[in-house]
């Protein structure tokens, strides 16, 4: 070997193990250090240890971090606390990529060339951030109204269904997580359209079915007897569900079962439904009892199965079993049912027509049951006031404050006395109408009235257990109870001055139909509905009425004053004025009757402004809408007003639940 090729030898091993060796130290120091020039999320880690680079992005991110975002849902604006929502960075797995040793030579070359920008990792507990896309989704979510089947006086229709709305939950999912550390800005969610699942084949399918099955009576042997339904009580019993894209048809049995009753009598015993009663002022369970009989249950099951079959082919046999209670005595002592919450008697005139509506009304109310977050209606409870129903004529408060007659006259009464008890319970308040005038004998801003199809009283049982409600009446009382679990010691009303008040004004009146009343003035009075729990307040709520002036109706011609005072000239008298003599007519505020008979003669003297139509048909008062609000100005402390102590007469009450 020649020199020359031996140096060239010597050279290339020298550069071999150079090479080698700087692989190998490139190698080595691959992990040690973050490459310069790496950043997360803008953050620079060059030269940094993974402990320091984790450091570094923490003190840079989570000023960020910590920050709530900004969500946009349609017109609704919400903020997104990250840690609720299960959201965090991941410094270490962010800046994890950044080291450890490599043998690829690529990587090692690479190195030398500077680092590269990492994406950050972002922690997201499923369960905390599907809890928040929940939230959101009730803002958004609008599901789809499947296709049905209407049953109406034997005839079934197809509703059309309609898309709803869906709140796209996957796109705001990687929306949250990749807004995590970027500067806050507002993340409009994404709305997609949520179709309905049944398809028009599927409808028109059960459409068919709906047909078929009121085509024909159904047969029913039970025991000795043989019943039979007919097609359109199969009709009122048929419902359809939407599951998988299909209408599954399925029967409600206590439908089947009335359509039979008569019939299966013979062979069946009445149970017993639980209800409660009140003994020496306590609420106790009257326990159910279960019947025999066809269940309602095995009517439906037995029915279903024929009702796609032709006449002739639907016969079906059902065993006499149990007839079991629609509300069973352990449900009715899980309820809370064991205090007296509150009672208030409102006393009042005897008139017959009073008498008969207040107590219709009464009858209705007494055995209420209202379920934690039911909301009970006056209209819904006592109906229509009509002769049908049981009401009759009496005096209501008519257009102007003038009192006038119609039917359900005096069912205000039953409307104050139940919406008093709800106050003193402590239920919430949804609606509630004042009178549009004052009436003396009920207490100011604290009285309720309803009108048939126009306004009611309405409110809310939020107790968290149920509510049971008594009412009783005597011939000039009603007493109404609440019953439940006490949440509170007790509540107050607190009665602020009348502010604002308005002189009533004089009204003459020669009709045959003139009812002649007392004036009374319009005034504005706050009533504070106080809570006390240990001892102390724990909440106020201002309730702001306004009562318009009720003018004094006079039947008669309005005096002539001059020629009053011509007459009394000529006789040698003073001059006299009976229109402005306080005396001549009393000005005591109105009952809900007038102060003198109807009378008057025929002529045409001015007559009141037209108010808006009292309520023509079962109503009670014309309100002017005021005493709804839920307070107004700063609340007031005067004279406090506690409750009457009373209740209806122990024993049996009525066992009709809702």
């Amino acid at each position: 070997m020649t020199p020359a090729r031996r140096r060239v030898l010597i050279s290339a091993a020298i550069a071999v193990v150079v090479l080698v060796g700087a692989y190998l130290l490139l190698a080595f120091r691959s992990g040690s250090a973050a490459k310069a020039g790496t950043t997360v999320a803008g953050v620079d880690i060059g030269g940094m240890t993974p402990a320091e680079a984790a450091a570094a992005l923490h003190t840079a991110l989570d000023p960020v971090v910590e920050q709530k975002l900004k969500v946009q849902v349609l017109e609704t604006s919400v903020k997104v606390d990250p840690t609720e929502a299960g959201l965090s960075l991941d410094a270490e797995a962010s800046v994890a990529p950044a080291f450890g040793h490599s043998w690829n030579p690529l990587d090692l070359v690479g190195s030398l060339m500077g680092g590269q920008e990492l994406p950050p990792v972002v922690d997201a507990d499923p369960v905390l951030l599907g809890q928040e896309l929940d939230m959101l989704s009730s803002v958004i979510d609008n599901p789809p109204v499947e296709p049905t089947i209407r049953v109406k006086k034997g005839t079934a229709t197809v509703t059309e269904g309609k898309p709803g709305r869906a709140l796209d939950r996957g796109a705001l999912k990687a929306a949250l997580i990749a807004a995590l550390v970027e500067p806050r800005q507002v993340i409009q969610a994404e709305v997609i359209s949520a179709e309905p699942t049944v398809t028009r084949d599927a409808a028109e399918s059960a459409l068919s079915l709906a047909d078929t099955a009121m085509s024909a009576p159904v047969e029913v042997t039970a025991g000795t007897v043989t019943a039979t339904i007919p097609g359109r009580a199969v009709g009122r019993a048929l419902r359809f569900t939407a599951v998988d894209g299909t209408l599954e048809p399925s029967l409600e049995g206590a439908k089947l079962h009335r359509a039979i009753a008569k019939e299966l009598a013979p062979i069946e015993t009445p149970g017993r439904d639980a209800t409660f009663k009140i003994r020496k002022g306590v609420p106790k369970v009257v326990k159910s009892k279960v019947g025999t009989g066809v269940s309602d249950e095995d009517l439906a099951a037995a029915v279903l199965p024929v009702i796609d079959k032709p006449a002739g082919q639907r016969d079906v046999t059902v065993a006499v079993t149990t007839r079991q209670p629609a509300f069973t005595t352990e449900q009715a002592q899980s309820l809370g049912i064991k205090d007296r919450l509150s009672t208030f008697t409102q006393n009042y005139p005897y008139a017959a027509y009073r008498s008969q509506n207040i107590g219709q009304a009464a009858k209705r109310i007494n055995g209420t049951l209202l379920m934690p977050g039911d909301t009970f209606s006056l209209n819904d409870t006592i109906k229509e006031r009509t002769e049908a129903n049981g009401y009759t004529v009496g005096y209501v408060v008519g257009p102007g404050g003038i009192f006038a007659e119609d039917l359900g006259g005096g069912v205000s009464t039953s409307a104050t006395a139940t919406w008093t008890a709800a106050f003193y319970a402590g239920l919430e308040r949804v609606q509630t109408v004042a009178h549009s005038i004052y009436i003396s004998r009920y207490k100011p801003g604290l009285e309720a009235t309803v009108a048939w199809g126009i306004f009611d009283l309405k409110f809310r049982n939020d107790t968290g257990n149920a509510v049971f409600i008594t009412a009783g009446t005597t011939p000039t009382s009603i007493t109404v109870s609440m019953w439940g679990t006490k949440a509170y010691d007790k509540i107050e009303a607190e009665y602020g001055p009348r502010e604002n008040v308005v002189k009533y004004k004089k009204v003459y009146d020669t009709s045959k139909q003139c009812h002649g009343q007392g004036g009374v003035d319009g005034f504005t009075i706050t009533v504070d509905r106080v809570f006390y729990k240990d001892g102390k307040e724990v909440k106020r709520e201002p309730i702001t009425t306004r009562y318009k002036p009720a003018p004094e109706v006079i039947c008669g011609e309005k005096p002539n004053k001059k020629k009053d005072k011509k007459n009394a000239d000529a006789n040698g008298d003073p001059a006299s004025d009976a229109s402005n003599d306080p005396s001549a007519f009393p000005s005591a505020s109105p009952t809900d009757s007038p102060t003198t008979k109807p009378g008057g003669k025929k002529g045409s003297s001015p007559s009141p402004t037209p108010s808006p139509p009292t309520d023509s048909g079962g109503g009670d008062v014309f309100s002017n809408g005021t005493g709804d609000g839920a307070g107004g100005g700063t609340p007031r402390r005067g004279r406090v007003y506690v409750v009457p102590v009373g209740y209806p007469s122990e024993g049996r009450i009525n066992r009709r639940l809702r």
